[in-house]
């Protein structure tokens, strides 16, 4: 693979970093992510404690050997930075901080020596990361799965390209060595991968998500806050989520429903309600496989892609 800004910062030989997925990328999946040559992050959510970090920190590191990362919901760490504190005591080498001004938390972490990336939807999105002194930024697509902005991938790549000297790496709809191709010839120094990876056994959450998301097609996804909702989970109202359609969104997306209402009718351990963040690349996921495998044949095939031009 080329060398990029992202490999040799973290003297990795795959430029590719595993989303940190809130509920679905813990320390296996991000261990396995790192030993095959990238870089794997565990998604720290609100509702995650210091233990269950302590625990994940421990998994990754005895199955990666290599270096680690987090994601965390910067909107959040207003009213509670205690999961910030956890994180940084294990010294990361990445915290991506996204959706919100990390501007409060960017020192805090390069005193922890690590680097700080910040996953971006808008070019005002990029001004506000810019001011706060991020080393890095994300332009995520509307392909995304889960949380994600308005603007597709291939647009806002391009436009953040153009209108930055920061380094620029790309999330949303990226889940073969073929989008992994067309993101470092546009420029990118790497890629995030997501739904590529959420049918594989190292992921934590129900089995029903692996099955539906494998029997997924591209156009079984809605970008909605009908989980949000009904989960009681306080996202910003410019954030929605990138969900596989089911009988619960078939019911309630697009409706005048209040939370109450939604958090009635919904039950997580049911295949046809419970949510499966996922992107637009479900149909790219064809089979249950093992992360590492995914991530070395994504980099075989960007690579033999990227050589017909040389």
């Amino acid at each position: 693979m080329p060398a990029t800004w992202l490999t040799r910062e973290l003297d990795i030989s795959v430029p590719i970093v595993g989303a940190p997925m809130g509920g679905r990328a813990g320390g296996r999946l991000a261990g396995e992510v790192t030993r095959a040559g990238g870089i794997g992050l565990i998604g720290a959510a609100r509702y995650n404690s210091a233990e269950w970090i302590d625990g994940e920190v421990r998994l990754a590191r005895e199955i990666g050997g290599g270096p680690l990362g987090f994601g965390l919901m910067t909107w959040s760490l207003a009213e509670d930075d205690s999961l910030l504190t956890a994180v940084l005591a294990h010294r990361p080498q990445v915290v991506v901080l996204s959706f919100g001004d990390p501007a409060p938390y960017v020192d805090r972490v390069h005193e922890a020596g690590a680097l700080v990336l910040s996953q971006i939807n808008t070019i005002d999105d990029l001004r506000v990361v810019e001011a706060a002194g991020v080393d890095a930024v994300v332009a995520q697509g509307h392909e995304a799965g889960g949380h994600t902005g308005r603007i597709g991938t291939l647009p806002l790549v391009q436009e953040v390209l153009e209108s930055t000297s920061l380094p620029v790496l790309a999330a949303g709809g990226i889940a073969s060595g073929r989008g992994l191709a067309a993101v470092l010839a546009a420029g990118a120094e790497g890629a995030f991968v997501g739904t590529a990876l959420l049918a594989s056994p190292e992921t934590v959450g129900p089995e029903y998500a692996r099955t539906r998301l494998v029997e997924a097609a591209s156009a079984d996804t809605v970008y909605t806050d009908v989980f949000d909702k009904a989960r009681h989970q306080p996202w910003p109202a410019r954030w929605g989520g990138r969900a596989l359609r089911n009988s619960f969104t078939d019911e309630w997306h697009g409706r005048d429903a209040d939370e109450d209402t939604l958090a009635r009718a919904y039950t997580a351990d049911d295949p046809d309600i419970g949510v499966v963040y996922a992107g637009e690349a479900a149909g790219l996921v064809r089979a249950e496989r093992p992360a590492g495998e995914i991530v070395r044949e994504m980099a075989v095939q960007a690579e033999a892609l990227l050589g017909r031009f040389r």
